[in-house]
């Protein structure tokens, strides 16, 4: 757990490939530790990321967010706006009970 005031160390995505494609050539993680002066805990965790980038897919893919390609169509909007209506009227009439 990070302690109040623990800086960080960020590494680009470029190293990281590279000391990946070192590691799958065959190289050691301890080797590549003291290599390129890394904590071998630290490349551990980015070998565990990339063979499972289903649980990280921050190392493989681009960052998420919503999708493109999903655009709202004016009929999407209609509903919605339908369901807003109905849900307002269930509010009013739940205040006027009270």
């Amino acid at each position: 757990m990070a302690s109040k005031g623990q800086k960080f160390n960020k590494y680009s995505k470029a190293e990281i490939i590279t000391i990946l494609k070192e590691y799958f050539d065959g190289a050691s993680s301890g080797y590549l530790a003291r290599k390129y002066n890394y904590p071998i805990k630290t490349i551990k965790n980015w070998i565990y990321k990339y063979k499972n980038p289903q649980k990280f897919p921050g190392l493989n893919k681009k960052r998420g967010g919503r999708s493109k390609e999903k655009d709202l169509t004016k009929e999407d909007y209609k509903e919605r706006y339908e369901i807003l209506k109905k849900y307002q009227a269930f509010l009013k009439a739940q205040r006027e009970k009270k």
